[in-house]
């Protein structure tokens, strides 16, 4: 089998999770891991993971089956970061939809699901950690599905909804606010990439939350 992987952000924390998986099935598929659509050779599965790139039907015509992994039970939260939007809104459980890529955004038929349960104590490294995991898990299930008599789950339209795309000022915290009230919103940021910030005094305090 011919797989390729297209991740457009070689700074994503998603890459060592990557880099295990094709080392655990580099010895049965041939594995190419590539940064830009422009490197795509073709083959019989292509995985988008954190692309942010446009991959349009020429693209996706070099392979079988393109599949993405959303962090949502979709057809609810299409779009943008949902699982961060899930647990600001109060949610103790994420699903993770494996689809098929298409011009609408996560529109595609899933192919299949995994659920993991997110505890209030865990920060975003923690949580990221055990969303990598059943990525990976989903992708091993696609190798399993691919050729098989599996028909994916074509979405009811009905049921979708949409998450718009995260701002920076998404991650502001009111200084007014209880550190009680601000935790949940100060946990799921990442503080390397987009921290939680809030202002005082005519300036601005990024922060940076750890587990001891």
């Amino acid at each position: 089998m011919r797989i390729s992987i297209l991740c457009s952000d070689k700074d994503h924390p998603v890459n060592p999770w990557i880099d295990r998986w094709i080392g655990d099935n580099r010895g049965r598929c041939e594995i190419d891991l590539v940064r830009d659509v422009e490197e795509l050779r073709g083959g019989d599965l292509l995985f988008l993971i954190s692309c942010h790139q446009i991959v349009n039907s020429s693209h996706r015509s070099k392979y079988s089956s393109t599949l993405v992994v959303h962090a949502s039970d979709l057809p609810k939260g299409r779009g943008w970061s949902p699982y961060i939007w899930d647990l600001l809104e109060g949610a103790d459980c994420i699903t993770v939809s494996l689809l098929e890529a298409e011009d609408g955004v996560d529109t595609g038929a899933i192919w299949a699901k995994r659920t993991f349960e997110v505890k209030d104590h865990q920060l975003i490294d923690e949580i990221n950690s055990e969303l990598f995991e059943t990525e990976l898990i989903l992708m091993s299930e696609a190798l399993l599905l691919f050729g098989s008599q599996h028909t994916p789950e074509k979405q009811d339209e009905s049921k979708a909804t949409y998450y718009r795309k995260r701002t920076p000022a998404d991650s502001e915290i009111d200084p007014e606010d209880s550190l009680r009230t601000s935790f949940n919103k100060i946990r799921l940021m990442d503080w390397k990439r987009y921290p939680a910030f809030f202002y005082m005094n005519g300036f601005k305090y990024s922060i940076k939350l750890v587990k001891e």
